[in-house]
């Protein structure tokens, strides 16, 4: 198993524990945050952008996988806010690899693990163009006006799904009701 973490940061050689603010998994305490290669897809964004990030599973209704996917899809669909584009195109992000033995799994299905104390990455990436590395981790990419209306579709899915930084999205138009608050 393999485990990253994505920063705007470049030469963070020690990561240092801190608070995990408003995380719907519970954590309490000061972590370093890692994901596993599996879902390391899902933070190949610059870290304030929303996103909704979906893939289907075992579990998943043919129905929902048909409507939501669609035909001859990777699996993986990524949505992103349409204005983040020039972001997106113009930013670069750094990945960093560490010793899994250093982590403890907190939500498998998310790819989330954390360690509580100080750990010193293996190796940094520079990622210069975050649109091809994206792409490279096999998923479809869909650029929209709002994320509003697919985030309460797959809520309401039997896909897996991870939506992140949504208090960052564009409010919702007229009609829209969020069925989980943002915190």
């Amino acid at each position: 198993m393999r485990l990253f973490h994505i920063s705007d940061q470049p030469g963070i050689r020690l990561f240092k524990p801190q608070p995990a603010l408003n995380h719907p998994a519970g954590v309490k305490s000061n972590v370093v945050w890692a994901v596993d290669e599996e879902h390391l897809r899902n933070y190949l964004l610059p870290r304030d952008c929303p996103r909704v990030t979906f893939y289907t599973t075992e579990q998943s209704d043919p129905a929902d996988i048909a409507s939501l996917i669609g035909p001859g899809g990777s699996g993986c669909v990524i949505a992103i806010e349409s204005h983040w584009l020039p972001r997106i195109q113009s930013e670069c992000l750094y990945q960093y690899e560490f010793d899994p033995q250093d982590f403890t799994v907190l939500d498998e299905g998310a790819g989330y693990y954390v360690s509580r104390r100080a750990v010193t990455s293996l190796s940094e990436i520079k990622i210069d163009d975050i649109l091809g590395a994206l792409l490279e981790q096999d998923v479809e990419l869909r650029i929209m006006a709002s994320l509003w209306e697919l985030r309460e579709a797959v809520i309401h899915s039997t896909l897996q799904f991870s939506i992140i930084r949504m208090k960052n999205a564009r409010p919702p138009r007229e009609g829209i009701e969020a069925f989980h608050p943002l915190p």
